[in-house]
């Protein structure tokens, strides 16, 4: 839906202009020279914010607003059936069998049942070591302290995913005030020239007004809408780390698969959600 989004923003934009009788020569004239003042300054600004690392990750975040959430219902399900494996394989031949799983997912077979797993470093690494723990305790683990450390865990993760998000809230703020200055420089040019016969002094006005223009447009068109989008796919994905750790510590709490399948369930957006009875099958191994 972005590139929708994207097709139907610059139709009526810049469509009802042209529409209007508005003349597009003047901008896109000025447009490349524009963007590329205003948007190397906003990188300018997050790289001035921000570590290498989280410019790069923000930046790349870009491509989630068009791919949307990496999990869906099948994921979900995969997942789930995956984890109960673990700890029906830890309950039924105890510790010493699970091991060479957790410390070496990547050769697991159990984990190989859903090799996209493997590949969500936060996501594995939330299961082997709280798996981990489990195993170390020989049992003598409370529920509820396994609860508070995936807490943490789940929300140190989704507080650096949400730096993401921030990336582009922040060129949000700062994009209309970087037309302003664009603008300001042009007014200068304009200035300078200010003994020109009024069609190059237009001209120039019109070419500094641009300036102005795109601030807004890139600000409130493109890197809001950019933000709110990145943060619902965050928190959409974010569900399946909930999901495990409800799952987790069910089964630690001693509860019936039925409730066991309904927590795991009740983390994850109706749309993503699988059925009690398909869950349920797949535990049993139908």
């Amino acid at each position: 839906m972005a590139a929708v989004g994207l097709v139907v923003l610059m139709v009526a934009v810049f469509g009802v202009f042209v529409a209007h009788g508005g003349d597009m020569a003047p901008v896109i004239k000025a447009a490349p020279w524009e963007i590329a003042q205003i948007g190397g300054a906003a990188v300018a600004a997050a790289l001035i914010s921000n570590s290498s690392a989280t410019v790069k990750a923000g930046f790349g975040s870009a491509g989630k607003v068009f791919k949307g959430p990496i999990y869906h219902k099948d994921d979900y399900l995969a997942v789930i059936l995956v984890v109960s494996k673990i700890l029906k394989t830890l309950k039924a031949e105890g510790a010493v069998a699970l091991e060479p799983h957790i410390e070496n997912p990547e050769s697991s077979a159990i984990f190989a049942e859903y090799p996209p797993l493997l590949q969500d470093h936060a996501l594995l690494a939330l299961i082997c070591d709280t798996i981990r723990l489990m195993v170390v305790s020989s049992g003598n683990l409370s529920p509820y302290a396994v609860e508070d450390v995936m807490t943490a865990s789940i929300k140190n993760h989704h507080h650096h995913e949400m730096m993401n998000a921030a990336i582009w809230t922040n060129m949000e703020g700062a994009l209309p005030a970087l037309g302003i200055v664009a603008c300001v420089l042009g007014v200068v040019k304009t200035m300078g020239a200010i003994d020109q016969p009024p069609p190059v002094l237009g001209a120039l006005i019109g070419s500094a007004l641009v300036g102005t223009f795109m601030g807004v447009f890139l600000a409130y068109g493109v890197a809001g809408p950019f933000a709110v989008r990145i943060a619902q796919i965050i928190d959409e994905d974010g569900e399946m780390m909930k999901c495990v750790q409800q799952l987790i510590v069910a089964n630690l709490h001693g509860h019936p698969m039925p409730l066991v399948i309904e927590a795991a369930r009740s983390v994850i957006n109706h749309h993503n959600q699988p059925s009690f009875g398909e869950i349920f099958d797949g535990m049993r191994g139908k």
